[in-house]
């Protein structure tokens, strides 16, 4: 099964069982994963709603199935790299968005986001693979 890297957006959907659409049907036969800035943003999510004991261990068990990419040292030099980019082009990114593009760069994954307009730039210039676009 070839993987993907599910930004938070698609990641909340697929946990809800709402995606739909082309990027749920491109995801069929793919090992999902999310990275580290997924796995906390679904985590504040969770504190910010309120959500009660049942649907925080909802998502504990579709997470416990899902890999987390980490935030080490290799995705941090890219990361590095994608922010000093995009400062010198003068299209500063926002920092979780970086983070995730980071991840999909360093180990050459693909990304599976509904926000492609997030990650253009990291596509144009650096790269990203998009899934549907690859």
């Amino acid at each position: 099964m070839q993987p993907v890297v599910l930004d938070t957006d698609v990641a909340s959907l697929s946990h809800k069982r709402r995606l739909s659409g082309p990027v749920a049907t491109r995801l069929i036969g793919r090992r999902p994963l999310i990275t580290f800035v997924t796995f906390g943003e679904l985590t504040k999510w969770t504190d910010l709603r309120d959500w009660g004991s049942r649907r925080r261990q909802e998502l504990a068990d579709w997470l416990s199935g899902i890999p987390v990419l980490p935030g080490d040292e290799a995705v941090a030099a890219t990361w590095g790299k994608l922010s000093a980019g995009a400062t010198r082009a003068g299209q500063p990114r926002p920092v979780n968005d970086m983070w995730i593009a980071a991840c999909c760069l360093t180990y050459n994954l693909p990304l599976a986001t509904l926000n492609l307009k997030d990650y253009t730039y990291f596509r144009d210039h650096h790269g990203l693979r998009i899934l549907g676009e690859e």
